[in-house]
């Protein structure tokens, strides 16, 4: 068993597990196994497997107090505006929320309602599409006030979980992480060593363009406060409202955590 494993791989350049798969599917018959890989596109995805797939799609699927997100991508956006594309984007959307898992090998191995491996899926499009299509990340939230958001286009997705709140302000602030990107939830966050390199650069930003000594900590502390406000959620300008910072616009309501996917981003 072993040596015909070892032989379909070096043939097909499939995986262990598929060609172990195929193997079995086809009581031990090698020809029938290559078949059988070549019938689920593995044989193919394998040959893509080096070429970069930068576009796709993220798919959310929230119910109840569960929520799930995936990234599928692809080589083209042509493909990624294919029809059997988008219908295993959502398809894998609702597998992740059956799996509740964020591990991306975990869910790779997940079976979905059709019987078939969630990796499995996504190798057999790939042979039909003819692209290397790639499954880049899962994301499973269990929370009291979850809320998702995907750009009309596909390619930024959010979830977020705040406590208290209504689901409108949830709904709101996901759409706010979409389009305002922040890295961080608190300034506890933000590494210490990044806030110094930043001090540093700027303190001698201040002093190159002549600002007075008396005022070099001062301006600079202004300026670390922008460094903040930039990137840590809760102090970012509200997009629907600029007057306010999302905390203000939360009012007594906090975001617990949050989750953002951009096609193409790690």
């Amino acid at each position: 068993m072993m040596e015909s494993i070892k032989k379909l791989r070096e043939m097909t350049g499939a995986g262990m597990m598929d060609v172990k798969k195929a193997l079995s599917d086809a009581e031990g018959n090698e020809e029938k196994a290559v078949a059988l890989l070549r019938e689920r596109g593995i044989v193919k995805a394998a040959k893509k497997a080096d070429r970069e797939a930068k576009e796709g799609l993220v798919r959310f699927v929230v119910d109840g107090g569960k929520a799930a997100m995936v990234e599928v991508n692809s080589e083209t956006d042509f493909v990624a505006r294919n029809a059997d594309f988008q219908a295993i984007v959502e398809q894998l959307a609702q597998a992740a929320l059956k799996a509740g898992t964020s591990d991306l090998d975990t869910f790779r191995e997940f079976q979905m309602d059709s019987g078939e491996k969630v990796g499995d899926a996504v190798a057999a499009l790939s042979g039909k599409i003819g692209e290397n299509i790639v499954l880049n990340r899962v994301a499973y939230l269990e929370g009291d006030n979850l809320a998702g958001y995907v750009h009309s286009n596909g390619k930024i997705g959010v979830l977020t979980d705040i406590q208290g709140g209504t689901p409108e302000q949830a709904k709101d602030v996901a759409l706010h992480i979409a389009a305002e990107k922040p890295e961080y939830l608190t300034r506890d966050e933000v590494n210490a060593e990044d806030i110094e390199k930043e001090r540093e650069v700027l303190t001698n930003k201040a002093i190159a363009e002549g600002k007075p000594e008396n005022m070099v900590e001062k301006i600079v502390g202004g300026q670390i406060g922008k460094f903040y406000e930039e990137r840590v959620l809760p102090e970012q300008k509200f997009v629907k409202d600029n007057s306010l910072t999302v905390e203000k616009y939360l009012g007594e309501a906090k975001v617990s955590k949050f989750i953002r996917f951009e096609v193409g981003s790690k």
